[in-house]
């Protein structure tokens, strides 16, 4: 046993259900905090989410008196989530590293850093790449003789959705390469499973893809399907340094 192991002492379950309880508290603060953060610039993140439908939507509407605070809550709820996101990666990795080796552990930063970046990532890949083109298709059907009336509470709902999923799905390098590391998956397991894999990413992608057009789902799989391929070489990479 190295003298780093030695130096930490093993939790008892109750330890580690009190550390859970901790490492929960941070993180609900860390949320709450953001949240609140954003919820002070909930106006200015509205305009800029409402840039992607300008020529499209030339005005939002709501139908109740409730509509308005819905939809400043769930702007603020998306935003808190963005900004507090390393924090709460940060709080996974310290619960999960207790069990794991001091060379595993120094893959704390790499993990809380890279899936900050990757999750910001994915949230900006569906707000310029995927929303833009998903607005111009549903929006473009029958426009000749349909008027488009949205309501903000709806179209924020379809916005944030598709955003937080986006950013969601970018994780999978990050959680695969995780698992590589901790021995739970090899890239030769994963490159047997492709056939399956690319299946249930498919399926993925057309669950959390807010609408049933065919361009959003495929915005949205083929992604995560080039993911999974570079996940193959990132956890190829983790079982040679390892």
């Amino acid at each position: 046993m190295s003298p780093l192991q030695m130096q930490e002492p093993r939790l008892t379950l109750a330890g580690h259900l009190e550390e859970l309880r901790r490492r929960l508290g941070i993180s609900l603060a860390a949320l709450l905090v953001a949240v609140g953060l954003s919820l002070t610039q909930a106006e200015r993140i509205i305009r800029w989410l409402q840039r992607p439908a300008e020529g499209w939507l030339p005005q939002f509407a709501f139908f109740s008196p409730v509509e308005p605070l819905l939809a400043y809550l769930k702007v603020g709820v998306l935003a808190g989530l963005i900004l507090a996101m390393p924090v709460l990666l940060g709080q996974v990795w310290g619960f999960a590293r207790t069990g794991l080796t001091p060379q595993e552990r120094a893959w704390g930063r790499v993990f809380v850093w890279w899936g900050s970046i990757q999750f910001l990532a994915g949230a900006a890949f569906a707000y310029l790449v995927v929303l833009p083109l998903s607005l111009r298709v549903l929006l473009g059907i029958g426009r000749d003789v349909l008027t488009p009336v949205v309501s903000i509470d709806r179209y924020l709902a379809f916005v944030t959705s598709l955003v937080f999923w986006g950013a969601l799905a970018f994780e999978l390098p990050v959680a695969l390469f995780v698992l590589a590391k901790a021995r739970i998956v090899t890239p030769e397991w994963l490159r047997q499973q492709r056939p399956l894999a690319v299946l249930a990413l498919a399926i993925i992608g057309a669950l959390v893809t807010p609408t049933t057009d065919p361009v959003t789902m495929l915005l949205v799989s083929l992604p995560l399907v080039l993911f999974y391929e570079l996940a193959i070489v990132l956890t190829r990479a983790a079982m040679r340094r390892r």
